[in-house]
């Protein structure tokens, strides 16, 4: 390979690390021409699968700043499955195309910057994907939705029975209240017919002037 060549395979293979959610390393020897072309059917463009020497993506890897998490990665015949749609769809690609043709050989990748061991994406091969988990969150709020608009429904019932319950609690304590209120009519009424004795000093000055009248009338 010219060294032309060998400078733009790294500057492909450097973008390829840096736009991509991640990148599975696997072993394909043994495989054939046919059964790459079925494996790369089989990511269902979740990830593009391309063979690689080891020496040239090193340098990639170094330059892409990801060669810590790769580097020991890349021994033996290598090829990379750069994933560029859903990342549990690319692993569940792998994952299944490795069980029916075991010469593929999953050694390790680098999922959104974090280093992943074999199990660890074949254990993400067994999560849901992201059109399954968004379908599921789309039941759940429409689960939620349908919780709330019953309760906003069922307000107005609510508010109708406290009010009435309200409005039979101050019934209730109305007579209490107004039982002392029944007495003062009896008081006016005492008052109005003249017979409040609570003023004795009048009358006894009337009795005084009515005795010194007599007195006068009898010495005249």
């Amino acid at each position: 390979m010219a060294n032309a060549e060998k400078v733009a395979a790294v500057a492909e293979l450097k973008e390829r690390f840096e736009t991509s959610g991640g990148a599975v390393l696997a072993n394909y020897r043994g495989l054939t021409v046919a059964q790459l072309a079925e494996l790369r059917r089989a990511l269902n463009g979740h990830a593009s699968f391309a063979v690689v020497k080891n020496t040239l993506t090193k340098i990639a890897a170094t330059e892409a700043g990801v060669a810590d998490q790769l580097g020991d990665l890349l021994t033996g015949p290598s090829a990379i499955a750069f994933v560029e749609g859903d990342v549990v769809e690319a692993a569940k690609g792998l994952r299944d195309f490795a069980r029916a043709n075991p010469a593929l050989e999953i050694k390790g990748g680098i999922i959104d910057g974090k280093s992943m061991t074999p199990a660890e994406i074949g254990r993400l091969a067994d999560l849901e994907s992201r059109d399954v988990l968004l379908a599921m969150l789309a039941g759940a709020m429409k689960a939620s939705m349908a919780r709330a608009a019953a309760t906003m429904a069922a307000l107005p019932t609510q508010m109708a029975r406290l009010a009435a319950a309200l409005e039979a609690k101050r019934a209730e304590e109305a007579p209490a209240a107004e039982a002392p209120a029944a007495e003062a009519p009896a008081e006016a009424a005492a008052a109005a017919d003249g017979t409040d004795d609570s003023n004795p000093n009048e009358d006894a000055a009337a009795d005084v002037a009515a005795q010194a009248t007599t007195e006068d009338a009898t010495e005249d």
